[in-house]
């Protein structure tokens, strides 16, 4: 981790983490830079995985849900660190999901290596939860507040993520997802899209990879931070282990609430950056408020390139 302690918080910047649907194959391609394998060799050795071949091959194996997380986690980092590196560093960090985990670890709270052995614990048991229930996700556009009401009624669907005014994503069984996709419209949504995923993910069917997630949390070590952090459970500012202990098992069965979250950043959060792989969270933002700036550089050089 590359020492920043002197470096003094950027009050007007906010640093947002992606989750694990950022990610595609070749990802890491256009970060490697001296920072890139020194976290990579940090990571794969936690993880007990080669991530810098699911970085740098041209492989679907780095979209699979144990390997994704992992994946979208070291090359957040590794954008992190290099941000730190070009002088800037973000008082407000916030992640997706996944992301909150490359947050934690971004601010001092976790170390790279318990945050990686956490996620590697996290994705496996996602995975064999997914594969136990056979659930899927839903992307449901252009709907209002009793069109979200209406999916109180449904068998097995339940909101997962709301990313947005009108913007949500629902987890369900099969069965469910296939009610919900025969009469989205009638229900008040305008398009109603499934989702290339491997399961029913911030539902209740994620109930097993909780218990597992439970005993891997109790093992680590916490550190403090002034940086702000701001969880998708609540929306609200959380900065104690014991909280974060609380909300990152929550958070799995829990809908990700990134509308609430982004919007309790405060007016004077002008800039936003995003850590790689990165497109997604800023095409969120700009949806829900207004930022004078925002950067989701695609590449290192991109990165190096940002003038504040």
């Amino acid at each position: 981790m590359p020492d920043h302690t002197s470096l003094e918080y950027r009050d007007d910047v906010v640093a947002l983490f992606p989750g694990q649907g950022s990610l595609g194959s070749g990802a890491g391609a256009e970060w490697q830079s001296p920072r890139y394998w020194e976290v990579l060799a940090r990571v794969s050795e936690a993880a007990r995985l080669d991530v810098a071949a699911l970085l740098t091959n041209d492989s679907d194996d780095v979209v699979r849900t144990d390997r994704a997380q992992i994946a979208t986690f070291a090359l957040s980092i590794i954008g992190y660190f290099d941000l730190i590196e070009r002088g800037i560093r973000p008082r407000y960090l916030l992640g997706h999901s996944l992301g909150e985990f490359s947050a934690l670890v971004a601010s001092g709270l976790l170390s790279i290596e318990d945050g990686a052995r956490l996620i590697g614990v996290r994705g496996a048991a996602m995975a064999r939860a997914a594969a136990a229930s056979e659930g899927s996700m839903v992307a449901l556009m252009g709907g209002d507040e009793g069109a979200r009401d209406a999916l109180e009624g449904l068998d097995d669907v339940w909101v997962a993520n709301v990313n947005g005014p009108g913007q949500i994503v629902v987890s369900g069984t099969r069965a469910g997802l296939d009610d919900l996709l025969s009469r989205h419209k009638d229900l008040g949504w305008r398009r109603a899209t499934p989702l290339p995923v491997g399961g029913a993910f911030h539902s209740p069917l994620m109930a097993p990879a909780q218990d597992e997630l439970d005993k891997a949390l109790l093992s680590v070590e916490w550190g403090t931070t002034d940086a702000v952090l701001i969880s998708n459970v609540d929306g609200g500012v959380h900065v104690s282990a014991d909280e974060w202990r609380d909300l990152l098992s929550r958070q799995l069965t829990s809908p990700v609430q990134f509308l609430e979250a982004t919007m309790a950043l405060p007016e004077s959060v002008r800039t936003s950056i995003e850590m790689p792989p990165s497109g997604v969270l800023t095409g969120l933002t700009k949806r829900i408020r207004p930022f004078e700036r925002q950067f989701a550089p695609a590449t290192l050089s991109e990165l190096e390139g940002i003038e504040l």
